[in-house]
């Protein structure tokens, strides 16, 4: 995929959270529309934050739900850490669907 990140990069990007085997992480200075990468299970997501939808790349309908509701439950914390990886600052862990 074209918005794929080289080997080793996912291990410097921050996980924001993890629930039901789902996997959310936010790279560092990436471009806009603010988005989250998912990962559940070897399928990969780019997630637009505002509302939850697939910008890009596939996840199973469950899946998409699970992190759709993720992304309406958590807006304020999306968006501030958005604006702290631009900055290059430390992003703060969000509480998982199972968690909260």
């Amino acid at each position: 995929m074209g918005w794929s990140r080289p080997v080793g990069d996912v291990a410097r990007m921050p996980i924001l959270s993890t629930f039901f085997g789902i996997t959310v992480r936010m790279y560092f200075a990436d471009r806009g529309p603010p988005h989250i990468h998912v990962d559940y299970h070897g399928q990969e997501a780019l997630v637009a934050i505002m509302d939850g939808g697939i910008l890009q790349g596939m996840l199973p309908r469950r899946a998409r739900a699970l992190v759709r509701q993720w992304c309406l439950d958590h807006p304020l914390e999306l968006q501030q850490n958005w604006m702290e990886a631009q900055d290059l600052r430390s992003l703060a862990r969000i509480p998982g669907a199972d968690n909260d």
